[in-house]
């Protein structure tokens, strides 16, 4: 082998493992299949990054946002890991988005064994597989799908009772014994527009600018970075329109601190109780958000499949515009296809200067 040739293997090996969807391949993780395959030139065959064959060497690798692209190029599917086919987890993640449209679509909840049934597996994988996949069990996702369709009926109906039944409640003292949980205040005080409602806030400095932080009594309900604090301090009474705001006293401001701690260095964590308000969508997104782990970053296509219903990235788009809760749901850690930064609600500067700072964690 002449020097040329050489130095051109030396360059493609360099190049592929300069890659970070060479680390999904090394690993094996099936987490990355349907984000990308890769061919190998010596064997003429493209593979998915779970494909349990043997390790290609890194200079005949070359890599493919589908597989058109890997079949245009001349590859075929290998047939150890199936490529042109469904992944398992791409099975998986289908019986349990249609698991959630019948969860959905039913006026009464259906239980764990006729979730299952209809979805053709056993009660005890069902359970394992949906909450993989979407980070809640059954009976969670359930659950937050009925607190979505009570807060809907309480918005619109002339009583609390109606509300309750039509939102697939079996009786209204069930109801009245999970509120809090479900609202975070009295069904009352929720028609009311959060009436009756302490939230304690206080505004803090840190690197990015000024940040709100506030509790109710179920936890952390609002994290708000900018560079106005009066225009902090509106955006949380629009989000709370009738609550009673109350300024933290000292004891809180420490709370602001740790939050402030953690947005500096968020390789210390934030071990702090969250008062997550949302629709089942977007408790899904959240959760899979919290998932992501410090220096990493997923697409909002990988949030997607993960969620089990891949063709909702920009559903997931938008979950994420709506999160409250800035760097504890981090929705900074969520990029576009090419990797490229897209729209961040506290803006995209913030958003490099978060990721830069995981990544040298």
């Amino acid at each position: 082998m002449n020097a040329t040739m050489k130095m051109n293997k030396s360059t493609a090996a360099e190049a592929t493992e300069r890659d970070p969807r060479w680390s999904a391949v090394l690993a094996r993780d099936p987490k990355a299949d349907g984000s990308f395959w890769y061919s190998v030139r010596t064997t003429g065959v493209y593979c998915r990054p779970s494909c349990a064959a043997r390790r290609a060497r890194p200079e005949n690798v070359r890599f493919h946002a589908s597989r058109e692209a890997a079949e245009q190029a001349g590859f075929r599917p290998c047939k150890r890991c199936t490529p042109d086919q469904a992944s398992l987890h791409e099975q998986h993640a289908a019986k349990v988005a249609e698991a959630c449209r019948l969860i959905e679509d039913s006026e009464q909840l259906p239980d764990l064994a006729a979730l299952a049934a209809h979805a053709g597996i056993s009660p005890w994988h069902f359970h394992r597989v949906f909450k993989a996949i979407t980070g809640l069990t059954p009976k969670a996702y359930a659950n937050a799908h009925r607190a979505r369709r009570v807060r809907r009926e309480l918005s619109r109906s002339d009583s609390v009772t109606a509300a309750v039944y039509d939102a697939g409640y079996n009786s209204s003292g069930r109801f009245y014994a999970e509120s809090g949980e479900v609202l975070g205040m009295t069904p009352g005080n929720y028609r009311a527009g959060g009436t009756n409602t302490a939230i304690r806030f206080a505004v803090g400095e840190c690197s990015l600018g000024s940040i709100l932080v506030a509790a109710s009594e179920r936890g952390i309900c609002s994290i708000l970075i900018g560079d106005d604090p009066d225009v902090l301090a509106r955006e949380l009474q629009d989000q709370f329109p009738n609550a009673e705001l109350i300024g933290g006293d000292a004891g809180f401001e420490k709370l602001v601190a740790e939050v402030v701690g953690f947005v500096e260095a968020p390789e210390l964590g934030l071990d702090l109780p969250l008062d997550v308000r949302g629709t089942a969508f977007q408790q899904r997104v959240w959760n899979a958000l919290r998932a992501i782990p410090a220096g990493s970053t997923a697409s909002y296509g990988d949030i997607a499949n993960r969620i089990g219903a891949p063709k909702s990235a920009r559903a997931v788009a938008q979950a994420c515009a709506s999160n409250t809760l800035a760097v504890a749901i981090p929705c900074h850690r969520v990029v576009r296809s090419d990797g490229g930064l897209s729209g961040y609600r506290w803006g995209v500067e913030r958003k490099r200067a978060l990721l830069d700072r995981e990544a040298r964690a």
